[in-house]
């Protein structure tokens, strides 16, 4: 009888001590995260596929954003420890905002259309609202110890990051010629804290979180 319960002591003790590891190294754990609102709407999402694949069509050495990775960042905030993102989730939910129309339109480059990195498709409506959303996030941030956000936001949804300067001239033509396409309206609900895992075959993103807009 004594035998058996110090077995089952010892084997509880042994849980407990492989619990604790496991929350350790949780606690360790660093996840590749960032804040945004999805583009989930089907017709906006076929003319962006549209416009990349013509972009594509030009030669140049440009990798397409996957449709299902389509978003407009609020803010990158990096590897970041899992307590931390516990944080991140309960400043999140303190921004309140009502639901409001977003316009994309127009194709454009980072640093320029003349010798692009990033290609991306603007937002005109609902920039502001975007905006207004980002100025009441990033001092919560700054209080959770993020540094400030140096490159400020810039209304956008990246599409294709180029990889060398193959083509260059053919894509700043394609670019140049979509510069005032409409790709169409959506009604922002939400905001998102997603996790970004890096594999061979390019991002898979990840809901950790969602913000709902006010009713």
């Amino acid at each position: 009888m004594i035998l058996v319960q110090l077995t089952a002591l010892e084997t509880l003790n042994v849980m407990i001590q492989t619990r604790i590891r496991g929350e350790i190294e949780l606690s360790f754990e660093k996840v590749r995260s960032f804040i945004a609102v999805d583009v989930a709407d089907g017709a906006i999402l076929k003319r962006i596929t549209d416009c990349q694949a013509e972009l594509t069509r030009t030669g140049a050495d440009l990798k397409p954003v996957e449709s299902e990775n389509i978003h407009a960042t609020l803010r990158f905030l990096g590897e970041v420890q899992v307590p931390l993102l516990d944080q991140v989730k309960s400043e999140l939910a303190q921004v309140a905002f009502q639901s409001f129309l977003v316009e994309l339109r127009g194709v454009g480059a980072f640093p320029s259309p003349r010798r692009p990195n990033v290609v991306w498709i603007g937002i005109t409506k609902g920039g502001e609202e975007l905006q207004g959303i980002f100025s009441r996030l990033e001092p919560r941030l700054r209080g959770l110890g993020f540094a400030a956000d140096r490159k400020g936001f810039s209304p956008h949804i990246t599409i294709g990051r180029v990889k060398s300067g193959r083509n260059r001239e053919a894509l700043y033509s394609g670019i140049m010629g979509m510069s005032d396409v409409e790709f169409g309206s959506m009604t922002v609900e939400s905001i998102r804290l997603k996790k970004s895992t890096l594999t061979p075959k390019g991002p898979i993103y990840t809901t950790i979180y969602e913000q709902k807009a006010k009713s």
